[in-house]
């Protein structure tokens, strides 16, 4: 039986279309893990997602929890009194309802920011977020012997943002420098709020404290998400104040004091009452 040859010319034929099979099946498995890759990655997105935000409403309502905890207490021993005070455990109540109410607002605010849900469009005055600010602190100022100081430009043009938004950056912000000042031994322990217009068209607000201080290393780092220089902080509360700033087509940055402490500013556009559609 005469033996089976192939020609130089069929050979090479058989060796092209054996090569391109090989190359269709490793460009097929390649896809195929490419596509694995790509569904893992969008899997630990979402988780990282999830858990981002679980970490941010964690964050942004334990003041306002903890707020309700300290009025719901107050109430108890109000009523427990041998003869009641019904009005001061009245106006415990009240504070309970307003912080739960805050509770709900502060989630609702930072969920619209994960889904990038356009802000409220209310026009603002700065002055009055920032009243409103020293408000909500107020425990947390009392309890660390912080005595706030207010230098507000008065008739000051106003903004557009958020109400609930802007008075959480207020608040990140001062009980930043209330935990700054914290472990510093010294008895005037004080915290400077100042609102201007920098410039024609720009409000400035600048909360300056007297505490440590600031690491000119860190002065971006901690607007990192997850960075914190406290052993027991998340590290959201500056990155959520970014966010929020920077989404009002503002700015916000840190900066160390030549004394002592560190400052803390952040810029928003003004409304032009000259220009209004």
């Amino acid at each position: 039986m005469a033996g089976f040859q192939m020609s130089t010319e069929e050979f090479g034929d058989l060796t092209e279309y054996v090569g391109t099979i090989m190359d269709v099946t490793e460009r097929r498995r390649a896809q195929e893990e490419l596509q694995k890759a790509q569904a893992e990655l969008a899997r630990v997105a979402r988780v990282a997602t999830v858990g981002t935000l679980t970490a941010s409403i964690a964050h942004e309502i334990n003041q306002p929890l903890a707020a309700i905890v300290t009025d719901a207490g107050a109430c108890v021993r109000w009523l427990e009194r041998e003869v009641p005070n019904l009005d001061e455990a009245r106006e415990s109540l009240g504070h309970v309802i307003e912080s739960g109410h805050r509770a709900a607002d502060v989630i609702k605010g930072i969920i619209s920011l994960v889904k990038k849900t356009p802000a409220k469009k209310d026009r603002l005055n700065i002055n009055e977020i920032i009243r409103e600010g020293i408000s909500l602190a107020a425990r947390e100022l009392t309890q660390h012997n912080v005595v706030p100081r207010m230098e507000l430009q008065p008739d000051i043009p106003l903004v557009v943002g958020d109400r609930v938004q802007l008075q959480q950056v207020l608040l990140n912000l001062i009980l930043n420098s209330i935990e700054a000042m914290s472990g510093v031994d010294s008895p005037v322990r004080e915290l400077v709020i100042r609102s201007q217009e920098s410039k024609p068209g720009e409000i400035m607000v600048t909360v300056r404290d007297s505490g440590a201080g600031l690491d000119p290393n860190d002065a971006e780092r901690i607007f990192d998400s997850f960075f914190s220089t406290k052993s027991e902080g998340l590290g959201l509360g500056l990155s959520i104040s970014r966010t929020i700033v920077e989404a009002l087509g503002g700015r916000l940055w840190a900066t160390q004091n030549n004394d002592k402490g560190a400052t803390f500013q952040f810029i928003l556009p003004a409304i032009d009452e000259n220009n209004q559609n």
